[in-house]
């Protein structure tokens, strides 16, 4: 999208494989009604028809899924509702209600394994405190179900790999959510690295703070949450930082500090300050924290430009800035949001990876590497001391296949 300038390995199934082509012969195309010196629409959505798309039951009904997924999965174009998954009855009725989800399709956290005898639920898209992502992956792989699982991945790396080998086993595919490698304004800025636009990067700043409510929420309880700011949103700085240079950081080095009496950080970090060292010699500052004002940004420095996003984490709203001197003159540009629904934009990956039967871009290696960086970030911060890391030459690494642009 062109910016404003200012100054200052198994075979896909065949039945699966017809099917998206019968649906991409029913897309509908419109004629242009402005010239094409005027900004154009991107043209109808063209969702796959309702049987054809790919059913998601949401396990967990919290903030996240009642805000976020629920409202987002109206806007999937291959992905739709087909079951929920929760320990309150209460609340999911009527969330059935209002989604039009019927009471057979609703299940208790002890029925849950009861989701292998419903053909209408092909991915399990689990939103659970950390601690229960590996127990609810493994029976739902074992169900017979694909899993796309919130980040982080799961408390341990002991249960990540637990978490990938049950997947593996039930040849079944695991996904982990992590949005921003799916939304447009961070993957421009990915491009815009990989494609050397403004030289080689030197430099990255991460932050990502919020100030958490003082409540009994188990964001607050190591047992559930296996760690404070950092698994929570300093995770977004790491993984971020991360799939921007498709490099993996070779040092840590760490520093904690929670505010003493605060009870909100009895059992779990409040800050966390760290620095990640990239074997092409790139050094990115990130800092995250529980009890500070809202800030989620980052700033990427290369040789000849600068790229920012303010914010960067955020759920909508996101906004880029580019700084340059092409010649001579410093120019900034910010280039249009395209305001896409991170959510519907990863279930659609993780959807067309079903039925493509694609490995996605995000897949359970990929949350197993951010666990291991992080048990290495806590490591640093209690011995005082650089944490080395074994060095990882191959770029992307962990990743699967570069979702569709159309997705």
């Amino acid at each position: 999208m062109a910016p404003k300038t200012t100054s200052a390995k198994a075979p896909a199934k065949k039945p699966a494989a017809s099917k998206h082509k019968a649906s991409a012969s029913l897309a509908v195309k419109l004629p242009p009604l402005n010239a094409p010196t005027e900004p154009q629409s991107a043209g109808p959505p063209n969702p796959d028809p309702e049987d054809q798309r790919v059913g998601f039951a949401l396990v967990g009904l919290g903030k996240l899924t009642l805000e976020e997924l629920l409202p987002a999965i109206s806007q999937c174009k291959h992905a739709k509702l087909a079951a929920l998954v929760s320990g309150d009855p209460t609340k999911m009725r009527k969330v059935a209600q209002q989604y039009g989800i019927k009471p057979s399709s609703c299940y208790s956290y002890e029925t849950y394994d009861q989701l292998r005898d419903n053909p209408e639920v092909e991915v399990i898209y689990i939103v659970l405190p950390n601690s229960m992502h590996a127990e609810f992956t493994i029976r739902g792989a074992k169900a017979g179900k694909h899993i796309l699982c919130e980040k982080p991945m799961a408390n341990s790396v002991q249960e990540c790999e637990d978490m990938i080998a049950a997947c593996k086993k039930a040849r079944k595919k695991l996904m982990i959510a992590y949005r921003i490698q799916y939304e447009p304004l961070n993957r421009m800025a990915h491009q815009l690295i990989r494609n050397k636009t403004y030289g080689r990067v030197k430099m990255i700043d991460a932050m990502n703070c919020q100030s958490q409510a003082h409540d009994q929420q188990w964001r607050h309880q190591a047992k559930l949450a296996g760690g404070g700011s950092l698994p929570d949103v300093g995770l977004y700085c790491l993984n971020t930082t991360r799939f921007l240079l498709g490099e993996e950081p070779n040092e840590v080095y760490a520093t904690i500090y929670s505010t003493p009496g605060d009870a909100r950080f009895r059992e779990v970090e409040e800050n966390v300050s760290f620095m990640l060292k990239f074997p092409s010699g790139v050094i990115a500052n990130c800092a995250t924290g529980y009890g500070s004002f809202n800030a989620k940004r980052y700033a990427v420095y290369a040789e000849i430009g600068t790229i920012k996003m303010d914010p960067a984490f955020t759920y909508r709203g996101l906004q880029q800035e580019r700084v340059h001197a092409p010649d001579g003159q410093q120019i900034i540009e910010q280039p249009e949001n395209p305001h896409k629904d991170q959510f519907a934009l990863e279930m659609d990956h993780m959807a067309q990876c079903v039925r493509q039967n694609k490995t996605p871009y995000t897949p359970g290696e990929e949350g197993l590497q951010d666990q291991r960086i992080m048990e290495a970030i806590y490591q640093s911060a209690r011995e005082n001391k650089p944490v080395q890391l074994p060095v990882v030459k191959k770029l992307d690494a962990f990743r699967g296949l570069e979702p569709t642009e159309e997705a």
